[in-house]
C-alpha cells in the first residue's frame, strides 16, 4: 500500500507568478493555484511585461531614497 508520491515540476516563471499572486495581490495558495491556469499565452506575456515594467520604478525609488 506504500506508493511513491509523484511530484510535479513547475517552471521558475510559474512559481514566481504564484508568489506574486499570494504576496502582492492577496490570494490564498489555493486561489493562486486555480487562477494561474486560466491565463492565455497573450495574457501571460502581458503580465510578465507589466511586472518587469513595474519592478524598475521600485528599484529606482529605493536607490533614490537610500532604502536598503
Amino acid at each position: 500500500m506504500n506508493q511513491k508520491r509523484v511530484y510535479k515540476n513547475y517552471s521558475k516563471e510559474f512559481k514566481e507568478e504564484a508568489v506574486v499572486l499570494i504576496t502582492e495581490q492577496g490570494y490564498t495558495a489555493a486561489e493562486a493555484a486555480n487562477k494561474d491556469g486560466t491565463l492565455s499565452d497573450d495574457e501571460r506575456a502581458e503580465l510578465k511585461r507589466l511586472r518587469k515594467e513595474n519592478k524598475t520604478p521600485r528599484i529606482e525609488e529605493k536607490f533614490l531614497l537610500g532604502a536598503p
